[in-house]
């Protein structure tokens, strides 16, 4: 059957006809002669972001781009016809801040364990020396670039795009200048593909917990520090270079520094540099700090944003709001009690991106951590019930979050001749109700479908493995391995319980749960005068756990775990003496 000709269907059987007749659309460099090329979904209400609603519109798509949208649009004769009454055609979403595509970090621990610094734990795992300039350079790799490093078979990438995410920027997240960001479109068989630009963001973690290692500088304040002294080697190599270039007789040449270098660069291409401030105290000290060390900052975090709104104005720097809302545990300690400052905390902190708006401050949305995509959708409309207008939080979520990384002028909004990428949905995309029925990347479409349930298991709820038991952790920190116990206890629908114990105290765990073998929950540890959320992740395969740890500022540290002893159920009760 010819590829051009136009297939008009109507909203009812869409799904059902091409769930039976499905077509393998590749990118446009490897196209095959029967794959439509162009697309006209027709009578469609159409949210632009950019302007506003079209009711019965129409949305015309040729080889990956948007070339027209209206009221009264020709659909060209060779387009595959999408009867879209009943519908709702958004821009795809955009996650502001994310490791998809990205492999995990795993740091390989040196021979004879013991002290060794971030930056010859990157190098083991990139394969490279570390970096060395006048002097070592802990956990700085500026140079990384995540397009370079991009897995298309990441299977959260399907996982996303399914839930209406189209693009993302993909960042490195390990070490104090972990690398650049990648904005990349969530499908394609190459990388290559996949860029949107490249690269784009350059990331700082200035959060460093001390919680599982030591070692310089493994306080705030000597992150804190050491940020500042790369900065101003920087801004010294850039004077000092071309001095010595125009006349070098007679003049001591600056040290190569491959970090000076990188960064210089990336200051010159006026990328913007992210920087974390999640609670108050951390983001009036970023907005004294940061503008110090470039003119281009965007804080990230930001979840106590409700209290600095005004101050973020003034300063006239956008922010990436994590999404990833702070909640109470789910079985804490009766009688335990919460500070007044963490309940307001939690409280008060989905009202942060009505009160950004207010103030005039431009913002995005990220995952920060969530596993399940349709929560991000779900955090967002806590911030609509919060005060913020659901046009705001579309906007964080496309043409605001393209604006902040400079790439609106191809992505963000329903426009002629930018990238095709769209969400069809059957209404408000907020709404718990609403289906997304398809989504387009670069053109490209593909079906949403029902996935369905995972098997049954005899005794495990429908889940795979159990975790129920005490586990020993070793936890790969940038100063050597650090041990950690995690005792949990696994309900049958899956729900996780427990606590998690360190030589920085013990935590109880929240938002606990397991599904087909992987698991997360999350804890609670005091930083920086302040509460800051550990998000854990990971699988569990027989006796043996692996899995990361993402702090609150964009630290990440990879761990293992092996049940302590005794079957689910036994091994929990155990304890230094031996059985309870």
């Amino acid at each position: 059957m010819p590829a051009w000709f136009v297939r008009r269907l109507a909203p009812g059987v869409l799904v059902a006809v091409c769930a039976v007749a499905v077509v393998a659309f590749h990118s446009p460099r490897s196209a095959q002669a029967e794959e439509p090329r162009y697309f006209a979904i027709t009578n469609a209400r159409i949210i632009p972001v950019s302007g506003p609603p079209i009711d019965g519109g129409t949305v015309v798509i040729s080889n990956g781009l948007i070339t027209a949208v209206g009221k009264d649009v020709a659909v060209p004769p060779e387009a595959w016809v999408i009867d879209g009454k009943g519908l709702t055609v958004y821009p795809g979403l955009i996650d502001a801040l994310t490791d998809l595509g990205l492999p995990s970090a795993a740091p390989a621990t040196p021979p004879g364990g013991g002290q060794q610094n971030v930056a010859a734990l990157l190098a083991a795992q990139q394969g490279q020396r570390q970096a060395r300039g006048p002097e070592d350079r802990p956990g700085t790799t500026p140079w990384l670039v995540a397009a370079d490093d991009l897995k298309p078979n990441d299977r959260r990438i399907q996982t996303w795009r399914e839930a209406g995410f189209t693009t993302a920027l993909a960042a490195p997240s390990n070490g104090i200048f972990p690398g650049q960001g990648s904005i990349i479109n969530l499908a394609g068989e190459e990388p290559g593909a996949m860029v949107v630009k490249a690269p784009a963001t350059l990331q700082v973690n200035t959060a460093r917990t001390g919680g599982f290692g030591g070692g310089f500088p493994s306080a705030l304040m000597g992150a804190l520090a050491y940020v500042k002294q790369v900065f101003i080697d920087t801004a010294w190599y850039a004077q000092a270079q071309p001095v010595y270039d125009a006349h070098p007789r007679g003049l001591e040449r600056p040290d190569y520094d491959r970090t000076e270098r990188v960064i210089l660069a990336a200051l010159r291409r006026d990328e913007p540099v992210l920087v974390p401030a999640n609670n108050e105290l951390q983001i009036r000290r970023m907005l004294e700090m940061a503008p110090e060390w470039s003119s281009h900052i965007v804080l990230y975090g930001v979840q106590e944003g409700y209290a600095t709104a005004n101050l973020i104005a003034a300063k006239k720097i956008p922010v990436l709001v994590n999404l990833r809302w702070p909640e109470p545990a789910r079985d804490t300690d009766p009688e335990s009690e919460d500070s007044l400052r963490t309940l307001r905390y939690r409280d008060k902190a989905p009202s942060t991106p009505a009160a950004l708006a207010k103030a005039g401050v431009k913002f995005a949305f990220y995952s920060g951590g969530i596993t399940n995509p349709k929560d991000i959708l779900r955090n967002a409309k806590k911030s609509i019930d919060a005060g913020l207008s659901a046009d705001a939080a579309l906007r964080a979520l496309t043409l605001d979050a393209a604006d902040i990384f400079g790439v609106s002028d191809r992505l963000g909004s329903i426009e002629p001749g930018k990238i095709a990428n769209l969400v069809i949905t059957t209404g408000d995309i907020f709404s718990d109700r609403t289906q997304i029925k398809m989504v387009f990347v670069d053109g490209r479409r593909f079906l949403v479908r029902e996935q369905a349930p995972p098997p049954q298991e005899p005794g495990a709820g429908g889940r795979s493995g159990n975790l129920t038991g005490r586990w020993n952790l070793i936890v790969v920190s940038p100063q050597g391995d650090e041990q950690a116990t995690l005792e949990v206890t696994q309900s049958p629908d899956g729900t996780l319980s427990g606590s998690i114990s360190s030589r920085m105290g013990t935590a109880t765990l929240t938002n606990g749960s397991v599904s087909d073998a992987r698991f997360t929950f999350t804890f609670t540890m005091t930083i920086d005068a302040g509460p800051t959320d550990v998000s854990v992740s990971g699988t569990l395969e027989g006796a043996t756990l692996k899995g990361t740890m993402s702090f609150g500022g964009g630290f990440v540290m990879d761990f293992t775990g092996t049940r302590a002893g005794g079957p689910p159920g036994i091994a929990m009760w155990e304890n230094e003496g031996g059985r309870r």
